[in-house]
């Protein structure tokens, strides 16, 4: 309480157009559990830094080691057969039968997602070995993380970071009198390895579980620069023996090679490539590989800023973890910083994760301490791999998508194949439930695990909005028309065969079998179960990714001057246009919420953490086009209705997922209230053990989501969910982008200021607000055109000029 005191009888607050200030997590005491460690992470190699000077833990992780290898593309060929028999079954209601007959319709699971290793340093010296003045941090604006303490007189600083340029992490330890380093490296791995120490550096060869021949390999080596004293090679260990000044450098290299060649027989030469890298840290020096990081990370990080009213002007009055602890508890600066560094972190993290080419951040970002990572580690597609990039564009950092593009054509190419085997469809592509490195496409389940999850062909229709989602916000024609087209129009194709016709209306077309991803109904008489026909969570996929390749072919075709040389041809989106005008409709339920079934059935579970009937409100737009604050919609009122239904305790990714629904609705209170449950502080040790519940989500001490366990995705969710608070957007039928400022600004940020989020569209926008009220905004575009502004009820037309800033102000604040 002394410290709360101190902290808000010292700071100075600033006003609407102050700057950022720090963005810096730092804690008083070492990390005991992987949820209180800080990542570093250059896209493909991360680490977990624990920073405890007794035994300083540093977990490795390279985003491309994964079990097993390519997959079987004639894996259940035939199994399609059983499709009609389950649609005989759902059309007679028998759907316990098809929930039974789903199950052969069921391949393998995923891969797992696993860890590198470890290195650990550890004093040699320890008498009198009492640290004093401990302190650990990560600044954001840096994207350093630094570990401080000292022993008798001597003050000790140990720098990590992990660098895209030279793709390497570098550790620097120094202390403030000379020879004061005495400490031994460790590096092991949970997985088959061996490690040697020769000249003055480790190398640790391994590969991940399974059959030796067939599954990823990996090659570590650490290497040290020091000052004085001297590195002492014993088995497995360096000595650093009255060293002065040291940088170790960590580089890695895995024989994958690419989703569909042979870990083994067709891997790249990794040993050989480590130690390339290697080679290259005696060729630099740690002030040349410390600012290029710093540069090229900026570049990234400083594009978007975040300013709220009564926040500190500096951060350093409590640590993170106490911080979290007192979020919402009446202290109002520091709720404000939390709020805003919660924001940045999902930025970081995305950063950090995500910029290795088709390979994107999985369920774990990049960050993994488990030899068998929660649900594999994997990339779940029935929600968490969309999350995971709905900040990559409105956050200005479209760039980290990049992994989508080359992942989506992988699954695609498999998907050809699994379309067949299992659903006997010859057009296009599907994915499933889940992926991994290896672009797996197949439904799930092994034969024998529920349909609810397993049992979805959905995934690649879902997935390839994120592509579209990239053209909106860059404009980039060519890539709409070689990478964002065609996939949208393959997953499409599938999707057309796969609707029917209703049974009870042949006038309408539905999906059969359906679930709703993870959820499961009561039916009118009284059978729990989980296969249906006509799902709403299908329909609205389909729905949005009709009307997106629909409004995709139409761009490609005015910017062709011949169309048949555009699409491919000239009718390519008729058949879409005509089946989403025979899609089934949504309906309301007798208690006024938009029905997740065919029918009127009770959920299961009425609290249940997904909302995936919800798609068309967010992510997608077909239903937040509805909005009219003096007409509301019935159907916005029924998704309103959910989620009032749904509540308010529900798991990390979720409560993210949430915040930006409500904002969709134009409830900032709403909003903002989910946005505060997902910054409730939940304990590491808390749910530990065979026995551990999964409550409510919220933040663990370092501020990584808590599902819980650890899923990075809610991070994300959350770091979106602001955005939509902040800015809203949409590409009207003319093709005039429409920008909503402050459409859900909660009355907490009555003052406030953002610049660099960006719209729908190609803008750029910035934007300054007092009292609840716009003061200004400024809109910068990547090509000459109009948009429409709306604030408040009323609507501005800007014409802008590529490049060049103009301010738009409110009538109210002149």
């Amino acid at each position: 309480m002394k410290r709360l005191l101190l902290l808000f009888s010292c700071l100075t607050t600033i006003g609407t157009q102050a700057a950022q200030p720090p963005m810096r997590l730092w804690f008083d005491k070492p990390a005991t559990y992987f949820e209180e460690s800080l990542p570093i992470g250059n896209g493909r190699l991360g680490a977990l830094v624990y920073s405890d000077p007794a035994h300083d833990i540093v977990q490795l992780n390279d985003i491309t080691l994964w079990t097993g290898q390519p997959i079987d593309r004639q894996e259940d060929a035939g199994a399609s057969r059983w499709i009609s028999s389950i649609r005989k079954a759902l059309f007679y209601e028998d759907y316990r039968l098809a929930d039974s007959l789903q199950l052969h319709v069921q391949g393998h699971n995923s891969c797992y997602y696993q860890p590198l290793g470890t290195l650990r340093i550890v004093p040699t010296v320890t008498n009198e070995w009492q640290p004093t003045g401990y302190r650990r941090e990560l600044s954001l604006d840096s994207a350093l993380a630094r570990t401080y303490y000292k022993i008798g007189d001597v003050s000790y600083c140990r720098e990590y970071l992990a660098s895209a340029p030279d793709s390497l992490i570098a550790i620097r330890l120094t202390a403030s009198k000379p020879k004061q380093l005495n400490l031994e490296l460790k590096l092991n791995s949970i997985l088959p390895h061996k490690t040697k120490a020769t000249r003055g550096q480790l190398t640790m060869t391994g590969h991940a579980d399974g059959d030796e021949q067939s599954t990823i390999h990996f090659c570590t080596i650490v290497r040290v620069d020091h000052k004085d004293g001297q590195v002492v090679s014993a088995d497995s260990t360096l000595r650093l023996q009255d060293v002065s000044v040291a940088t170790v450098y960590i580089v890695n290299a895995t024989s994958f090679n690419g989703f569909d060649r042979h870990p083994v027989r067709e891997g790249k030469p990794y040993i050989e490539l480590a130690a390339n890298r290697a080679w290259h840290t005696q060729n630099v020096t740690y002030e040349q590989v410390r600012a290029r990081h710093i540069a090229d990370y900026r570049q990234f990080f400083t594009r978007t800023s975040l300013s709220l009213s009564a926040m500190p002007s500096h951060c350093d009055g409590l640590p993170t973890d106490s911080l979290v602890k007192a979020y919402n508890t009446g202290h109002t600066e520091a709720d404000r910083y939390l709020e805003t560094l919660y924001f940045q972190y999902g930025r970081y993290l995305l950063i950090g994760s995500s910029r290795t080419p088709a390979v994107p951040a999985n369920l774990q970002g990049l960050w993994n301490p488990h030899q068998w990572a929660p649900w594999r580690g994997n990339y779940t597609i029935n929600i968490n791999l969309e999350e995971n990039y709905w900040p990559a564009f409105n956050c200005n950092l479209a760039e980290m998508a990049m992994p989508l593009d080359g992942f989506v054509k992988a699954l695609a190419e498999n998907g050809r194949y699994t379309a067949e085997n299992y659903y006997g469809i010859h057009r296009g592509w599907q994915a499933g439930h889940n992926s991994d490195i290896w672009a797996m496409a197949n439904p799930v389940g092994e034969k024998n695990e529920k349909p609810e999850w397993a049992n979805w062909p959905m995934g690649g229709a879902w997935l390839v909005e994120s592509l579209w989602e990239k053209y909106l916000f860059t404009q980039d024609i060519d890539y709409l028309r070689t990478v964002a087209y065609p996939l949208m129009k393959g997953a499409a194709d599938f999707c057309l065969d796969w609707l029917v016709e209703n049974p009870n209306n042949p006038q309408e077309l539905i999906t059969a079998p359906s679930t709703s991803p993870e959820n499961e109904y009561v039916t009118d008489k009284g059978y729990h179960g989980m296969t249906c026909y006509g799902g709403t969570a299908d329909l609205a996929i389909v729905r949005e990714l009709f009307t997106n390749t629909i409004a995709a072919h139409h761009i490609l075709e005015q910017h062709s001057t011949s169309k048949k040389t555009s699409t491919g041809l000239v009718d390519d989106c008729l058949p879409l246009q005509i089946a989403l005008n025979r899609l089934h409709p949504y309906t309301i339920g007798s208690e006024g919420d938009l029905n997740e079934w065919y029918h009127d059935w009770r959920d299961y579970d009425p609290h249940h953490r997904h909302q995936s009937h919800l798609i068309g409100l967010f992510p997608g737009h077909h239903l937040s086009l509805l909005y009219d604050a003096a007409s509301p919609h019935p159907l916005l009122a029924a998704c309103a209705k959910t989620l009032e239904q749904k509540g308010d305790k529900t798991t990390g990714w979720s409560t993210g997922w949430r915040i930006n629904l409500w904002a969709r609705l134009h409830n900032a209170e709403q909003a903002f209230h989910i946005y505060q449950k997902l910054l409730t502080y939940v304990s590491p040790d808390q749910y530990r053990g065979p026995d551990r519940r999964r409550p409510g989500g919220g933040t663990y001490p370092n501020l990584m989501d808590a599902h819980p366990p650890f899923q990075i995705d809610g991070n994300f969710g959350g770091t979106a969910g602001v955005c939509e608070m902040l800015l809203q957007s949409r590409v009207g039928d003319d093709g005039t982008a429409v920008v909503e400022l402050l459409p859900a600004l909660p009355s907490q940020w009555a003052d406030g200021e953002v610049k660099g989020l960006c719209a729908r569209g190609g803008y750029e926008v910035d934007m300054q607000w007092q009292n609840g009220r716009l003061k200004e905004a400024t809109v910068k575009a990547k090509r000459n055109s109009s948009v429409r502004l709306l604030y408040d009820g009323t609507e501005k037309i800007l014409k802008l000029k590529a490049g060049r800033p103009t301010t738009y102000k409110p009538a109210s604040s002149l």
